[in-house]
């Protein structure tokens, strides 16, 4: 187990695509880490000292509601202290998801790495991999 954890939703492969670019950076910064689709992450996140986390935009911006938000408001009273990055893929709108999403981690404690990475449609390989590396080394 290493000290961080990528733990994503993807429904069109643009999420994925952004969660494999980000552990590139990760470990062409020399550090390990563990990659997660939601199904099938822990819900015990002692172990990690740094979370990044990742869902498109949904619906009205809002994160994807049948798998990810159920997981993530299980999970988010345990960010107090963590290192936490956010990041998603979206279609339309101007972001507003990532921005009360954002807010919601600030207000349970977490320190939030940098603003989320959004992509829209097709992720940018370049700018994943860049917010990986700046991740790691936190």
């Amino acid at each position: 187990m290493s000290e961080a954890a990528i733990i994503y939703w993807s429904g069109t492969g643009n999420t994925k695509a952004m969660a494999d670019y980000i552990a590139k950076g990760f470990k062409e910064s020399s550090k390990d880490v563990d990659i997660f689709e939601v199904s099938g992450a822990p819900r015990d996140l002692s172990p990690y000292v740094k979370l990044a986390f990742g869902c498109p935009s949904m619906g009205a911006e809002e994160l994807e509601d049948s798998e990810f938000a159920p997981y993530f408001t299980g999970v988010e009273g345990d960010l107090s202290g963590k290192r936490v990055a956010l990041f998603g893929s979206y279609g339309w709108g101007d972001g507003e998801w990532m921005r009360s999403w954002e807010a919601r981690v600030r207000d349970r404690g977490a320190i939030l790495a940098e603003d989320g990475l959004t992509q829209q449609e097709t992720p940018e390989e370049s700018a994943c991999v860049e917010y990986g590396k700046r991740f790691a080394v936190l």
